[in-house]
């Protein structure tokens, strides 16, 4: 019985195996960076990361990375209602960052990234609509306003701290790496 030779371990495997294990290390940094600001209500580093990611990176592991952190908040956290919307919202902000992934304006990224974060709840209150009809997705929509605008202004003022010096980190490791 004559069996297959083994695959031999040329460049192409080890560029997806660095791949794999990148994007499971950026899905890593979003649980964490979560978790370290879990304390300050809707004061998150997420939405940066994965702006970065997106630009920086590549559009496919950010969004696998989004996925891979979704995965992760529930085992920690539980897969509640909450659970549902994250598998929607986050990869929703890697789409729009690919959208617009030419602009590199600090100011555009304030922006996107402040809007993001005052729609957060409105986007976060679809699953209630479903399950709860629209009484119960406009309560928790409205309960929520406040968190958004804390979320809108720290996702703006963390974006024009961060993000140039971020994206140039980023793009010089993935530079270094070998990665267009």
């Amino acid at each position: 019985m004559n069996l297959p030779s083994q695959p031999t371990k040329g460049h192409g495997t080890a560029v997806r195996t660095r791949e794999l294990v990148q994007t499971a290390l950026m899905g890593a940094i979003l649980l964490v960076s979560q978790i370290a600001l879990a304390a300050l209500p809707n004061i998150e580093v997420v939405s940066l990361l994965l702006i970065l990611y997106t630009l920086a990176i590549s559009p496919k592991q950010a969004l696998v990375s989004a996925y891979l952190f979704a995965l992760l908040e529930g085992l920690v956290y539980g897969f509640g209602m909450w659970w549902i919307m994250y598998l929607y919202v986050w990869p929703a902000l890697v789409l729009i960052t690919w959208l617009l992934k030419k602009n590199r304006s600090v100011w555009l990224w304030a922006f996107v990234s402040a809007i993001f974060g005052l729609s957060f709840g409105a986007l976060c209150s679809i699953p209630y609509f479903v399950s709860g009809g629209i009484g119960a997705g406009i309560a928790w929509w409205i309960s929520g306003i406040p968190y958004d605008i804390t979320h809108c202004v720290s996702n703006g003022i963390i974006m024009l701290v961060l993000f140039r010096p971020l994206l140039h980190f980023f793009t010089t490791l993935q530079s270094k790496l070998g990665h267009s």
